[in-house]
């Protein structure tokens, strides 16, 4: 029998994991190749023949997405399997209409079936949107199994954006890990926390392997999940966080209603910033779709490090990157902290943007008036850079997870946002883990 014909759409992430666990030992199917998008300049490379295993003995090219038509329409290609995450269902549907336009089926994978067995605990905590606050609730859960004696060790949802065949299996419990792996921004505001708080992560591209090299040092194992992807692992407990700053997102987007689907207990945060008829809807909605999820109410706690430094001044706000690009917010932590402390003025960095921020405001104009810390290479962190240097403003409030002094030099001063996770009905977490570990 001939081999289907397989192309797999990704970002750099489920893509490759639903290769590894669906595709990469299965004879009868060939991959020809991996298209890539949402992340800046990931393409052009190859998935090394050192993952692709021996039916791939020269790796699996990947392509821009802008080359999908001619490859399924050149390549003789049966399937495009979608295999990226936080997009609105109308975009899904676009996209399968092309494929099916050009010649090929058009496959969503199964959640379930690419979620790996572990044989600890595994608590996932996953999303409906980006930058809704899975982080810090990864760290708020942490510190309730540490408090219990627990080993934890929390497994990161991939971002591989460097040589693959050096990040198969990554582990981080110091910032000398993270020099050493020489980390992105978007890497470094997800790794950081959990360092900061003395908790070993992981991360990479083959989670099976991954997997077995944290079971060996973990009593429970947290996934901590990017992007509102679903979770690589089989969870024993699943918590789900909406955001009622973006109702109705819970219903619209892929694959974040498939999360609040299979979710144990929902979250919904950031209470102490929206408006009661937004935290309402989102209820409702997630009342009707998941009847048997607990739902939660939380806030997230903002701290800033000098408010006073704040007050009366001109002030650049600075966001974690993906909450504003493909994650759709306008503003962010570091937003409310400046407003709060009375900032005389929340300056707008676009006419001073450099290099590839300028396109990054042209792609996402939902981020004018903010910065987003974009941060995937050197040359990107380069541009932001230079363009805090280039904003007319007194002092920049950063309200991404990391310090940004880390990565970069600054002319202006640098007030530091924290947030951190609150329940309105404390305990109710804490007594779900419990329960599981019981």
């Amino acid at each position: 029998m001939p081999r289907r014909r397989v192309v797999i759409l990704g970002a750099a992430g489920r893509d490759f994991h639903n290769f590894n666990v669906l595709f990469r030992d299965d004879p009868a199917v060939e991959v020809v190749a991996f298209t890539a998008t949402q992340i800046p300049d990931i393409e052009g490379r190859t998935y090394p023949a050192v993952l692709a295993g021996p039916h791939y003995p020269e790796g699996i090219p990947i392509h821009p997405e802008e080359e999908l038509e001619s490859l399924l329409r050149t390549r003789d290609i049966d399937e495009a399997w979608f295999s990226y995450s936080d997009v609105a269902f109308s975009y899904v549907m676009d996209k399968a209409a092309h494929v099916n336009a050009w010649g090929a089926s058009f496959v969503l994978a199964s959640a379930t079936r690419t979620m790996l067995p572990s044989i600890k605990p595994v608590i996932s905590i996953t999303a409906v949107r980006t930058g809704v606050g899975k982080s810090q609730t990864t760290r708020f859960v942490s510190g309730i199994l540490k408090e219990m004696g627990k080993k934890v060790v929390a497994i990161r949802h991939p971002m591989p954006y460097g040589d693959l065949a050096q990040q198969v299996c990554q582990r981080f419990a110091t910032y000398e890990d993270l020099d050493r792996h020489r980390c992105t921004i978007e890497e470094r505001e997800e790794y950081e926390p959990h360092i900061d708080h003395g908790f070993v992560v992981y991360a990479g591209v083959d989670y099976e392997k991954i997997l077995h090299e944290a079971e060996r040092e973990a009593d429970v194992i947290l996934w901590d999940g990017g992007n509102n992807d679903t979770p690589f692992y089989r969870p024993n407990l699943s918590l789900v966080l909406v955001d009622p700053h973006r109702p109705g997102h819970e219903a619209s987007y892929y694959p974040g209603e498939t999360n609040l689907l299979m979710a144990d207990l929902v979250l919904v945060n950031k209470v102490n910033t929206a408006d009661r008829g937004q935290i309402e809807a989102v209820e409702a909605n997630c009342r009707r779709l998941n009847p048997r999820a607990r739902l939660l109410r939380c806030a997230s706690t903002i701290r800033v490090s000098d408010p006073e430094a704040i007050r009366g001044r001109r002030v650049l706000v600075v966001e974690d990157g993906p909450t504003l690009t493909h994650g759709g917010m306008s503003v962010g932590a570091g937003w409310f902290a400046a407003r709060d402390a009375g900032a005389a003025e929340i300056v707008d960095p676009r006419p001073y943007a450099v290099g590839s921020l300028v396109e990054t405001y042209a792609k996402y104009p939902n981020a004018a008036g903010i910065l987003p810390a974009m941060g995937y290479g050197e040359e990107q962190i380069r541009d932001l850079e230079a363009t805090i240097r280039a904003t007319p403003a007194d002092v920049v409030v950063e309200g991404t997870p990391i310090e940004l002094t880390r990565v970069l030099q600054s002319d202006k001063p640098i007030v530091n946002v924290t947030y951190e996770l609150a329940e309105l009905e404390p305990g109710v977490i804490e007594a779900e883990i419990r329960r599981l570990l019981a």
